[in-house]
């Protein structure tokens, strides 16, 4: 009986035995998960050595900023809201300019080209600087020629040549008017202001338009002799604004053509306007009716008359006086062509 009992403990025991090493077996072992997780941390600890995203630098901006272009205040027109004169003045309205005669080719039988220039600080061409305000806006001449170029669609040429070839920009008009802004350095008195450290602050410069400075202007003309009409007759081709340079002293330097504008485009817009009459205001000419009737004081400065190299007078002649002298001959020339074709 013990020896049955001993034997049941004994098959008991292996059987236990035997129950665990395979329930050890068949358990996976932890080793390979252990080795998992010192991966993600080996992963963990390379990625906080490489540049995350949110704190990486902004791209940098390739384009340059716009330049600020230069401006020009043209005052603006002002229509009246009553009748500004004693009468109503309706004629200026419906002004329109007289066509040209017709000069055919065949009958020109003499042709010369004349450049004029017209200081308007001569008492003659003091109109040219009359600044009072009418309905048409500022009755200075330069600022009639800009408001036709900016609001009647005139179209403006180059002053590279006096053929009209290249038209020009309002705004090309303004960059000559106006020089562009620019920056300069100027002390800085609010971080340094008895100026022991030396600081510099940059400033915007911006220049204004100022009507003074167009003192000269250019005319550009044909003097040709009509057979059939057996008379000289003068056709106005362009007119250029001169714009004055001076030195930093105020010495004068010199003067540059702006721009240039044809003529025959603006005789619609010049009948319009009228000419200031210091001894009449109320028996005034129009623009037209002005460079028509050659109510202006001026000199030749160029002529096709014995100029085979194209030069201006002051090229060749570099006295001022004898520079005169000889426009005075080129044009007394033209006129002896006329006289001498008649006898008496």
């Amino acid at each position: 009986m013990k020896n049955r009992i001993i034997k049941l403990c004994l098959l008991l025991t292996v059987m236990v035995f035997t129950a665990n090493i395979a329930d050890a077996q068949a358990k996976k072992p932890n080793r390979p998960a252990k080795k998992r997780a010192g991966a993600v941390k080996k992963s963990t600890v390379k990625s906080k050595n490489k540049p995350v995203a949110a704190v990486a630098p902004p791209p940098v901006d390739t384009v340059k900023p716009a330049e600020p272009e230069a401006k020009l205040d043209i005052p603006p027109i002002k229509k009246s809201l009553r009748n500004d004169y004693a009468m109503e003045r309706n004629l200026v309205k419906d002004r329109i300019p007289l066509a040209y005669e017709h000069i055919r080719e065949d009958d020109a039988v003499y042709m010369q080209r004349v450049w004029r220039e017209i200081d308007v600080h001569e008492k003659m061409n003091l109109p040219f600087v009359y600044k009072a305000e009418g309905d048409q806006g500022n009755q200075r001449f330069i600022y009639i020629l800009l408001n036709a170029i900016k609001n009647d669609s005139i179209t403006a040429f180059n002053p590279i040549d006096d053929r009209f070839t290249t038209p020009m920009t309002f705004q090309d008009i303004i960059n000559g008017l106006v020089a562009k802004p620019h920056k300069i350095q100027v002390p800085d008195m609010v971080a340094d202001p008895d100026g022991s450290k030396g600081l510099m602050r940059d400033t915007l410069i911006t220049e204004e338009f100022d009507a003074d400075k167009i003192e000269r202007f250019w005319i550009k003309e044909d003097w040709v002799f009509d057979k059939e009409s057996s008379r000289m007759q003068v056709r106005i081709l362009g007119i250029a604004p001169l714009k004055t340079i001076r030195e930093t002293d105020g010495t004068f330097r010199g003067v540059t053509p702006l721009f240039w504008v044809y003529y025959p485009d603006l005789r619609p817009i010049f009948a319009k306007h009228e000419v200031y009459n210091g001894k009449n205001f109320g028996a005034r000419m129009s623009w037209e009716e002005l460079f028509e009737s050659r109510m202006f004081a001026s000199r030749i400065i160029k002529s096709t008359v014995n100029n085979p190299n194209d030069e201006f007078i002051s090229q060749y002649v570099k006295d001022p006086i004898l520079a005169l002298l000889e426009g005075e001959d080129m044009k007394e020339r033209i006129f002896n062509y006329e006289q001498d074709l008649w006898s008496y």
